[in-house]
């Protein structure tokens, strides 16, 4: 099952790639509110797994926003894939990876322009994205597919002189100028996959590769992140978790590269879509 959000109203995504709105299919039962259904993912999911659902209608891309416009809280883990923890000079992590916030209002939908920071240095980290669809809390590694809703593509985009200066490093405010978090362009659910644990994802800039790798490259998996988070504190429906980038960063690179006016990012996940980034000086 794929979800969206399209111009502010929830839809559902037909296997011929039109767009079912939900709260005109369900008669009312669900709301427009993309944010809302979260709350009642799981009867939602029954519903729409269950329905005749009505012939869709073609939509635009760049009409799509994120697929989780509002969440409470994101949820971000850094040095998650082997080959990245090597670029990045660090040891790998053992018990928990580094965790951090991406703020909310630098969430945006797939296809988007970025403004870059004046004198920064912004580099990127494509990312699959976990969203929560059952509070988890304390929850077993074993059990945690049945608290996640879906998957889609995310863009850590990262300005690393704010990231790093300091006396500490300021990872959450050096990743959450506005359009730094592009998600989309749909949510789909992890029963939709022949193995979620294993997914192809990859960036390109103007058409260069950046970045491939394989979700099963994970030191922890997003079962295994959601297990280890709510160990400490309750996931919410709704939440978002960036679960790391693979080897492939600008900063990671010799000579090293950094975003520029004009640049185009393409990000993608196998069996989900991709994003589509553009940025401007």
């Amino acid at each position: 099952m794929r979800t969206a959000n399209l111009s502010g109203r929830l839809v559902l995504i037909r296997d011929d790639g039109t767009a079912v709105d939900v709260e005109q299919a369900s008669d009312g039962l669900f709301g427009a509110d993309p944010q809302a259904v979260y709350s009642r993912w799981p009867e939602f999911h029954a519903w729409a797994t269950d329905s005749d659902l009505p012939a869709g209608s073609p939509f635009d891309v760049r009409d799509l926003g994120a697929p989780v416009p509002a969440p409470r809280q994101v949820l971000a883990v850094g040095l998650n894939y082997r080959d990245h923890v090597v670029e990045s000079g660090f040891a790998l992590p053992d018990t928990l990876p580094p965790v951090f916030t991406k703020y909310i209002s630098s969430l945006t939908g797939p296809v988007t322009e970025v403004r870059l920071p004046e004198g920064g240095h912004t580099d990127w980290e494509v990312e699959l994205v976990a969203v929560i669809g059952k509070e988890a809390y304390r929850v077993a590694e074993d059990d945690a597919w049945l608290h996640v809703a879906g998957l889609t593509v995310g863009q850590d985009i990262s300005e690393r002189i704010s990231q790093l200066a300091g006396p500490a490093p300021q990872f959450s405010l050096g990743k959450s100028y506005p359009g730094f978090a592009p998600t989309g362009p749909c949510l789909v659910t992890p029963d939709a996959f022949a193995d979620p644990d294993d997914l192809e994802l990859g960036c390109s800039l103007n058409g260069e590769e950046m970045q491939k790798g394989r979700t099963r490259d994970l030191i922890f998996s997003v079962p295994a992140l959601v297990a280890k988070l709510s160990a400490v504190l309750p996931l919410l429906p709704g939440d978002v978790i960036f679960t790391g980038t693979p080897a492939g960063v600008g900063l990671g690179r010799s000579p090293q590269r950094r975003l520029a006016d004009g640049d185009e990012l393409v990000s993608y996940i196998e069996g989900v879509g991709e994003l589509r980034q553009t940025f401007r000086a």
